[in-house]
């Protein structure tokens, strides 16, 4: 004799292709959103400079990330860097506690221009820390390995170019 099968019923088909769907894309996709929060991941922005040549630069937001900065790392790249965003315009002032190397350091406006520039600038070696301003309010600044200044041909007033990403703004 033979068995008659039942055909599936579309409902239950359809439940475990979009079971399937979800735990192949759905989940993997909010645990990885959900892990990223948790380690703090960090957000980078491509900054270009007048003749084109591009850096990738690590952003530091939080007062948090704007206190620590560079602290403690080993090196930089050329091609690397760290823009500090503020949530207003200031005389921003730094310092090099706890650097490893020299940076050259932008301070830009606004409108993203460099209203002023400390080139070659040594850590820290004894306390109190000599410190770096602007003359200008600022609302943007950049530190790069040392001898990018001079390298890029950089000088006030020159426009750098750069979009921050979704969630991150100056004011």
């Amino acid at each position: 004799m033979f068995a008659s099968r039942k055909k599936p019923h579309i409902s239950s088909i359809l439940y475990k292709k979009l079971k399937s769907l979800f735990f192949l894309l759905v989940f993997p996709t909010l645990l990885l959103i959900f892990i990223s929060a948790m380690l703090g991941e960090k957000k980078y922005v491509q900054v270009f400079f007048p003749d084109d040549f591009s850096v990738t630069a690590e952003l530091a937001v939080t007062d948090e990330e704007r206190q620590l900065g560079l602290m403690f790392r080993t090196e930089i790249y050329p091609d690397q860097g760290m823009l500090f965003i503020f949530e207003e315009e200031g005389y921003h002032s730094f310092w090099m506690k706890n650097m490893n190397f020299p940076l050259d350091i932008l301070w830009l406006d606004k409108d993203k221009r460099i209203i002023h520039l400390e080139s070659q600038v040594p850590p820290c070696q004894k306390t109190p820390c000599p410190s770096y301003a602007p003359l200008l309010p600022t609302l943007y600044v950049l530190e790069l390995k040392a001898g990018s200044i001079e390298k890029k041909g950089l000088k006030l007033y020159d426009r750098l170019d750069f979009i921050l990403p979704n969630g991150v703004r100056a004011r």
